[in-house]
């Protein structure tokens, strides 16, 4: 196994693991949570897609549940030095890894048990992924993405910056595609003029259809100036693959 991936990987499970411990012996803020999550991906050409994501937030401590809507359209080019045929969550079929994804997109959140009241947003996204296929048929995904939103009943904008480094490598079982992933993403927010959020998220994501997969993953998260400083969410996504008829790969 490629000796990056080996120096990398290893340091990122052993802080996930120390923040857990810390946060569980610290005197602060937590919330359990369920984010059940359905994601419609439409090919409309080898490289061009579009896609829509709705995600909903399931607090444990309450009946309280949040609603987002995700609205994006995504590109992709180039080649990999290494060529790595794999199946990414976002695609229906094993595909030839291309090193460049731009995406960008609209999101809509509403907290639906008081009709926004506690919480409301629009947001508009971009993101730039850089891939880099590794030894062992591993992937390392570098995501730059800032996002521009407006909060509340009397909105006020403010934005973020966030990086995401991730690793993933297809396991094939047959006709069956399992891919475990860890990956990490600290959070600027010019609210405080500060980083104050980091998450971790350690999942697997199964396809055994073309038209569709289910990933699951457990979330970290920690957020300094939240009202709750540690999050614990299990995510679970039913992916949903359409393409244009006439489409050619």
């Amino acid at each position: 196994m490629d000796k990056f991936y080996s120096d990398t990987l290893r340091p990122i499970l052993v802080f996930l693991f120390a923040m857990f411990i810390v946060s569980c012996l610290k005197a602060q803020s937590n919330s359990f949570e369920i984010w059940p999550e359905t994601d419609i991906w439409y090919k409309v050409t080898k490289d061009w897609r579009l896609s829509a994501f709705v995600p909903i937030t399931k607090y444990y401590e309450s009946k309280d549940r949040d609603l987002n809507l995700i609205l994006q359209a995504d590109y992709k080019w180039g080649k990999t030095k290494r060529i790595l045929l794999m199946r990414l969550s976002d695609d229906s079929q094993a595909q030839q890894i291309q090193p460049w994804l731009a995406r960008a997109g609209y999101m809509y959140g509403i907290s639906l048990y008081d009709g926004g009241e506690n919480y409301s947003e629009d947001m508009l996204f971009a993101e730039m992924h850089r891939r880099v296929v590794l030894r062992g048929r591993v992937l390392l995904s570098h995501r730059i993405r800032s996002d521009v939103r407006w909060l509340g009943q009397r909105p006020e904008l403010s934005y973020r910056f966030r990086y995401r480094i991730m690793l993933e490598k297809e396991i094939v079982k047959e006709k069956t595609s399992i891919t475990p992933y860890v990956n990490v993403e600290p959070f600027y927010d010019s609210r405080y003029d500060t980083f104050n959020r980091v998450r971790f998220i350690g999942g697997a994501t199964v396809g055994w259809k073309k038209w569709f997969a289910l990933e699951g993953n457990f979330t970290y998260q920690y957020d300094s100036k939240s009202s709750y400083t540690n999050v614990y969410a299990i995510n679970g996504i039913f992916h949903l693959y359409l393409e244009r008829k006439n489409n050619k790969e």
